[in-house]
């Protein structure tokens, strides 16, 4: 490892040149040795396995999408001078924030699945705030060594994976706590040169597919849990590093040949657990160790860009909308007026969870270091809403499939010279419609809704980012009730609280809402 991020060396399989491509992606990713168990085994290229490889297409399409859609999907770095991919650009604006929305919304229509980068874009621009903020406490320098790692990504072009879930072990207990203490990620040993870090992430979206990562605390520490107060940046491929690979429903349809019975053969989603064995991160890596008090605000500032984040969904549920419509059309029911209000609810929720998280991002803010903080309130609204929604747009969507959806025979049936020509004489919808493309549809919703992309539409949206109580907490916290009430009293006529109280709940509400002071007199 270099002494200097700058004249860190690219990981194996990469070039000297950006990656700029999909299909340069996908080539920066062979050859790294990386230690990955599925299935029990040893993985010789994560990048050639069938059950992998649509995680990596997805991640390719972010790529992809950069190159077509430059104004979408590519900033300009104050820190390089050059055009970057949005995930690896520090957010100058509110509109950079709603840009990222629109980025999320459109790679979610392209994939249909999760493209497992948003983890790391939300890591970058929380670390910009904190390490500053660290820095300004403590007279640290982890805010220069941070914008010194975001431009060597920037300039590389690399997929960073953000690792702040940990296995947790015993809820009731603090990191420090825990009869086993591994159960959360800590340093081990401190060198002058750097530290070494023991432990596990647990559920890590697209870490196989990332060239780094940032390994974070997951909550609020004390003063005991100073090991467990560690931030830094690490190599996918560093020694000690083993990634053991997570099922997913349906996940070996992508190994059994064809292309229909999968649902979607392109594109899934990648989730894995992390095991850390005594992994080196120098120091010009490290961006937090030991400030423990900073640990519950990272986790805050993460959180509140992550859960608008969530706006992802929209695009996939465009999809499934999609996909919804088409299996009425070729069912030859879509002008059916029970029909068409299935289709408006579904599309009516669909535009409530991406309403929410742009709206957070229009009403963002700009933080201490200049980075600019979307509104913590309606992100977790919007997160909120994320936990419910796409499991009425799935209910819906397996309404208007109807029970095929889940009965079908195979493809090696549909492919059998005898009994495929029978299936495709008995499972015909519309004449005008081939009955294969009504197979396709059906299993496109099942994918997203009971198969391997249902992970990341369904379940990851429950629990990724915080549970929904993890979001109701937050919202309690912002009520603002005071205020409200005061509201409430002055226009019934009752006599108003002191004056001090009232101006410091209009001031706090100016500025999350209007982003203006605001005084008793206004």
């Amino acid at each position: 490892m270099a002494s200097n991020p700058n004249d860190a060396a690219p990981q194996a399989g990469a070039t000297d040149q950006p990656i700029r491509t999909g299909e340069e992606y996908i080539e920066s990713l062979r050859n790294r040795g990386l230690k990955v168990y599925l299935f029990g085994e040893l993985v010789d290229e994560p990048v050639d396995h069938p059950m992998i490889r649509p995680s990596i297409n997805a991640v390719a399409e972010t790529y992809d999408l950069a190159a077509s859609s430059p104004e979408i999907a590519t900033a300009l770095s104050p820190l390089t001078g050059e055009r970057v991919s949005r995930f690896l650009h520090i957010a100058e604006s509110a509109e950079d924030l709603v840009r990222q929305n629109k980025m999320q919304r459109r790679l979610g229509q392209l994939t249909g699945t999760c493209f497992q980068r948003c983890v790391g874009m939300d890591a970058l621009n929380s670390l910009h705030s904190v390490t500053y903020e660290i820095d300004a406490a403590h007279d640290s320098v982890y805010h220069q060594r941070f914008l010194a790692f975001v431009a060597m990504m920037q300039r590389h072009g690399y997929v960073i994976g953000g690792a702040m879930t940990d296995v947790k072990g015993d809820r009731s207990k603090a990191p420090h706590e825990q009869d086993d203490p591994d159960l959360y990620v800590r340093v081990v040993r401190r060198t002058d040169d750097g530290v070494y870090i023991s432990g596990a992430k647990a559920h890590q979206t697209g870490c196989v597919n990332s060239h780094w990562l940032l390994v974070m605390p997951t909550l609020r520490l004390g003063p005991a849990d100073r090991d467990y107060a560690i931030v830094g940046a690490i190599p996918a491929d560093a020694d000690g590093i083993t990634y053991i690979y997570g099922r997913q429903s349906c996940d070996t349809r992508s190994m059994e040949g064809g292309d229909i019975d999968a649902g979607n053969a392109g594109f899934s989603g990648q989730e894995a657990m992390i095991i850390f064995d005594q992994v080196f991160i120098p120091n010009e890596f490290v961006f937090m160790d030991g400030e423990h008090e900073f640990a519950g605000m990272l986790v805050e500032r993460f959180t509140c860009y992550h859960r608008r984040s969530y706006v992802c969904k929209s695009g996939v549920g465009d999809v499934l909308i999609g996909a919804a419509a088409a299996i009425a059309d070729y069912n030859g029911v879509e002008h059916a007026s029970h029909i068409r209000d299935k289709l408006v609810e579904m599309t009516h929720l669909n535009e409530t969870i991406y309403s929410t998280g742009i709206a957070s991002s229009y009403q963002a803010a700009p933080m201490k270091s200049g980075v600019w903080q979307n509104d913590d309130m309606i992100a977790n609204v919007c997160k909120h809403h994320v936990t419910k929604i796409p499991y009425e747009i799935g209910r819906l969507a397996q309404d208007l499939a109807g029970g095929l959806m889940v009965t079908l025979p195979s493809q090696k049936d549909l492919d059998h010279p005898q009994i495929g020509p029978i299936i495709l004489k008995y499972l015909k919808g519309r004449k005008e419609i081939a009955t294969e493309d009504r197979i396709r549809i059906l299993r496109l919703i099942e994918n997203m809704t009971l198969g391997r992309n249902a992970v990341g539409y369904l379940t990851e949206s429950m629990h990724g980012a915080g549970s929904p109580q993890a979001q109701r907490i937050q919202i309690g916290r912002q009520m603002q009730l005071d205020f409200k009430m005061q509201l409430a009293k002055t226009l019934a006529g009752i006599a108003p609280a002191s004056a001090e109280e009232i101006s410091g709940e209009l001031s706090d509400y100016m500025a999350r809402v209007f982003g203006v002071d605001a005084d008793v007199d206004s």
